[in-house]
């Protein structure tokens, strides 16, 4: 790892994500091969010649008609899990039809009181086994299963975005122990995803607060399943823990923030804007207090600091039969944008070729400190 001076030289002269490739040539020892191993870097220009009439328009989206004329975009690939990432940086200035138009976010939430999930024992199916009950939650079945066992966990309060740190905690204790209760009856059904899309704009159909579970049996979900594979390989080739190498190489790189041995990092090959991951030790139960006042953290700095509204929360753990017991939990969290934001945020690119993302890590992990 580089030493403190070398750490500090880089700090003076360095900004952003467009520092990247001088960081990571900053590094020494095993942090310049573990970033070797994990990172492709590459700068690149783009230009353009626009017309004079034009010039007016871009300097009031993009700042000045040069910003135009000459960009750089900085392309980074995890070369262990192939994730990768487009940055560029115009992309967030640009203009939008159809934005928000002053419509208030409170007030589209309230109109929506009265849904079915705020009678959630009459407004949802219940499971065979029946429902689970936390603190601020209960269980229903999914009226639309995506597998073979798949709960809606509706939460008692019907703003989506009033959670705190005892909500968070109570997400994943009563998510897993639906789960648990799923197992009983059906051993083989073992891979446990919680995931939570919050509002319309990250896919949630009903707006009153609440998240989902999944569990089912054979591989498990395809992005975890991957990156898993991925895991196995990078193991294979340098006999070296990824999750561990990720969580340093961000470390290195100033993207990181640690707390009781849960790490959260600020992505360096985000899916999509914003992008945190929060990565507990392995063998952490994800129930643990550690990772879960982590997790509430990440929410509560996204939603008070950085100004998210809509979301997308993943849990990423390992099979609840007991393979993969090197696996760490981790909790993928991604920003989806301004909730009435007519475009989409995901296109042809995301779906694919490489996600394009206007936001810089940087600025996120900032923000979050």
């Amino acid at each position: 790892m580089a030493g403190a001076a070398t750490k500090a030289r880089l700090g003076a002269r360095l900004k952003g994500l467009l520092g990247l490739p001088s960081r990571t040539a900053g590094l020494e020892g095993e942090a310049r091969a573990r970033a070797d191993r994990l990172l492709d870097v590459r700068v690149v220009t783009g230009r353009t010649s626009p017309p004079h009439a034009l010039e007016a328009w871009l300097a009031q989206h993009f700042g000045s008609a040069d910003a135009v004329r000459e960009q750089r975009v900085v392309k980074v690939t995890n070369i262990a899990t192939l994730e990768a990432t487009l940055f560029a940086p115009l992309r967030a200035r640009r203009p939008i039809d159809g934005s928000s138009g002053g419509r208030n976010l409170a007030d589209e939430i309230a109109a929506t009181e009265d849904d079915p999930f705020c009678s959630p024992e009459t407004g949802t199916p219940a499971e065979p086994f029946g429902r689970v009950r936390g603190a601020h939650m209960v269980s229903g079945a999914n009226a639309a299963m995506a597998d073979a066992h798949h709960a809606v966990l509706v939460f008692d309060t019907h703003d989506p975005l009033a959670f705190d740190a005892s909500l968070v905690a109570d997400l994943f204790s009563t998510g897993r122990e639906w789960a648990d209760r799923a197992r009983a009856d059906d051993a083989e059904a073992a891979n446990y995803m919680l995931i939570w899309n919050c509002l319309w704009r990250a896919g949630g159909s009903i707006v009153h607060g609440h998240a989902q579970a999944l569990l089912g049996s054979g591989l498990h979900y395809a992005h975890l399943e991957r990156f898993h594979r991925a895991a196995v390989a990078y193991r294979g080739a340098h006999d070296r823990d990824l999750v561990a190498d990720l969580v340093e190489l961000h470390r290195d790189l100033g993207l990181a923030m640690e707390s009781s041995g849960v790490t959260t990092i600020a992505h360096l090959t985000p899916i999509k804007e914003r992008e945190l991951l929060v990565i507990g030790r392995p063998g952490l139960d994800e129930r643990d207090p550690a990772f879960t006042d982590a997790v509430a953290r990440a929410l509560i700095a996204y939603r008070d600091q950085i100004g998210v509204s809509s979301f997308n929360l993943a849990l990423w753990r390992a099979p609840l039969d007991g393979r993969w017991p090197e696996f760490a939990p981790m909790v993928r969290l991604v920003d989806r944008g301004d909730p009435f934001s007519r475009p989409s945020d995901i296109g042809a690119m995301e779906l694919y070729g490489t996600p394009i993302v206007g936001s810089d890590p940087y600025e996120v992990m900032s923000q979050l400190r």
